[in-house]
């Protein structure tokens, strides 16, 4: 008797289309930029405006034009950086490919095009500061996926900065509390940056089929994650130095039970040793910058 045919995979079977809201959903990863918006409005409201009606900010429509153009360019840069890392990311997380698989290659750009040119009208609408900020994130975003991002610690420490100024850039618009602004920022881009380093380790096998200089592929996983501990130690002593000045009580004991977290960060990945244990790590470090987002509710 004659064998079946073999089933194509779905890759193969799928033909993409110029438009599909849910390959648009997984491209620009829908709950970062949730989470984007959620700190940004959490942060006008309770860091930069702590004495004002919580109504008058949550409906200030600079605030709303800020927090959209930068939803805009963060969805960008999803967008371009999976544009130029199909064949990557087809080995390292073949079953979330949308680049050429749901939506054509040509529209994804398009689409790139299209939201950093409305992010940056809405930009310049609020002031030249802004506008420049966005422009600056752009040509970043497009560097990181084009180049940046193959090499070591240097992509890591651009979606580091780009993190931090999702929220430092509300000092434009709200000048007041400005420090306490920047503790956040520096929580926001050290999470990021330790984070970022975690993607290398759980993709390195990807990265490595196509030459691309990581840290893990340069100094292997052993010595990586002896790196992960001292910025991990310097996030922590950074953060405490930075809130005595201001003698907030919440915020020190906040950095004081960061501790625990953390301290189960570091345990988790000096025992990490599979993709799955690295994937672990990363969702658990972006647990521990949810938390750290929400406690702006106590300031």
């Amino acid at each position: 008797p004659t064998r079946p045919p073999t089933p194509m995979p779905e890759t193969q079977m799928s033909q993409p289309v110029n438009f599909s809201l849910r390959g648009l959903f997984k491209l620009v990863r829908f709950g970062n930029l949730v989470m984007v918006g959620l700190t940004q409005y959490l942060a006008a409201i309770f860091l930069c405006q702590p004495h004002s009606n919580w109504y008058s900010t949550l409906t200030d429509l600079r605030l709303f034009l800020l927090s959209s153009s930068t939803i805009m360019i963060a969805a960008a840069g999803y967008m371009i950086n999976d544009y130029y890392d199909v064949k990557i990311d087809y080995i390292n997380k073949p079953d979330q490919v949308v680049v050429g698989r749901l939506l054509k290659r040509r529209m994804v750009m398009v689409y790139h095009m299209l939201l950093n040119g409305l992010a940056l009208a809405m930009g310049y609408y609020l002031s030249r500061e802004i506008a420049l900020v966005h422009l600056g994130s752009i040509f970043l975003l497009w560097l990181y996926s084009n180049q940046l991002k193959r090499l070591a610690l240097l992509g890591n420490f651009v979606i580091a900065l780009l993190t931090g100024a999702s929220v430092a850039v509300l000092v434009l618009l709200y000048p007041s509390n400005h420090i306490l602004v920047l503790i956040y920022a520096i929580f926001a881009a050290s999470i990021s940056l330790i984070r970022e380093v975690i993607k290398d380790m759980e993709d390195m096998r990807g990265d490595a089929a196509y030459g691309s200089k990581t840290l893990p592929i340069v100094l292997g996983m052993r010595k990586t994650k002896w790196v992960l501990f001292i910025l991990s130690g310097l996030f922590i002593v950074i953060l405490v130095v930075l809130s005595f000045p201001l003698q907030n009580t919440t915020l020190q004991l906040f950095f004081g039970l960061l501790l625990l977290p953390v301290g189960l960060f570091l345990y988790w990945l000096w025992r990490a040793d599979t993709k799955h244990h690295y994937s672990r790590l990363s969702n658990f470090a972006k647990l521990i910058m949810l938390t750290g987002i929400l406690s702006m509710l106590f300031f």
